[in-house]
């Protein structure tokens, strides 16, 4: 991945959901290559750089979230929840329905960090062709607030666009299936605790790398001439049998 630089001001960007690992490599890439106004948004924010501004919002609050983007040219919604299903079923609906509020009465333009959970879990390519058939609720989930913002987008109460990656690995606090029963281990000179057939197919993406690549998107296409989704990588699921890593559920 080659990412040019050639541009750099002072609009506001704002994060909503800023200590993941996501939401910290972007505030970097942001910071190095793009402006430094940068609002980081969370309900115990922390800035990432010095120059960062911090307000404190729960998404799950529509007002809250609608003072957290106001006066934002980009909103970037990196924001995740616990590994909890219920609580995706109950709270992902309404911080969609929040984000994409707030985004269309301040005229903010948003980036949806997105995953691949709504996909078919198969070792074909994805593309932005590829029909939404997740397997278990989580998958459900995100593709029926993916639906929402791609609704909202054709109706064209707002500009934005989907980022979606597949599986991480890195620095920091990458916490993927991958790196934390493979690569961390390996790292360590310790054997990994799981073991992959010589067939199974994984495409992982470089932390800092989708951040990066989700700062240059925002700032430098946009506004996308249709509404779609932006990929880091084309992504390959592993087979049902390929892999004795566990399916999400």
């Amino acid at each position: 991945m080659v990412l040019i630089w050639t541009q750099y001001d002072s609009t506001m960007q704002t994060k909503l959901g800023a200590t993941g690992q996501i939401g910290e490599e972007l505030a970097r890439a942001l910071k190095q290559n793009f402006t430094s106004n940068i609002r980081v948004v969370s309900r115990t924010p922390k800035k990432i750089n010095d120059t960062d501004t911090t307000m404190s919002a729960d998404l799950l609050n529509a007002q809250q979230t609608m003072d957290a983007v106001a006066d934002s040219e980009i909103v970037y919604l990196t924001a995740g929840l616990p590994m909890d299903t219920q609580r995706w079923i109950r709270e992902w609906p309404v911080i969609m329905t929040n984000v994409i509020d707030a985004c269309a009465f301040h005229k903010a333009k948003l980036v949806y960090f997105d995953n691949t959970y709504m996909y078919p879990q198969t070792a074909t390519p994805q593309t932005e062709e590829t029909p939404f058939r997740p397997h278990g609720d989580k998958g459900r989930i995100r593709g029926a607030i993916t639906e929402q913002l791609l609704r909202a987008m054709h109706e064209n109460r707002l500009e934005a666009v989907i980022c979606r990656a597949p599986e991480f690995y890195g620095p920091g606090k990458t916490q993927s299936i991958t790196n934390m029963l493979v690569i961390e281990p390996l790292k360590a000179g310790k054997k990994p605790k799981v073991f992959l057939r010589d067939d199974t197919k994984r495409t992982l993406i470089y932390t800092p790398d989708a951040s990066r690549a989700m700062a240059l998107i925002a700032t430098h296409r946009m506004p996308m001439a249709r509404p779609g989704t932006c990929r880091a990588t084309t992504t390959a699921r592993p087979t049902e049998h390929s892999s004795s890593l566990p399916h999400r559920r």
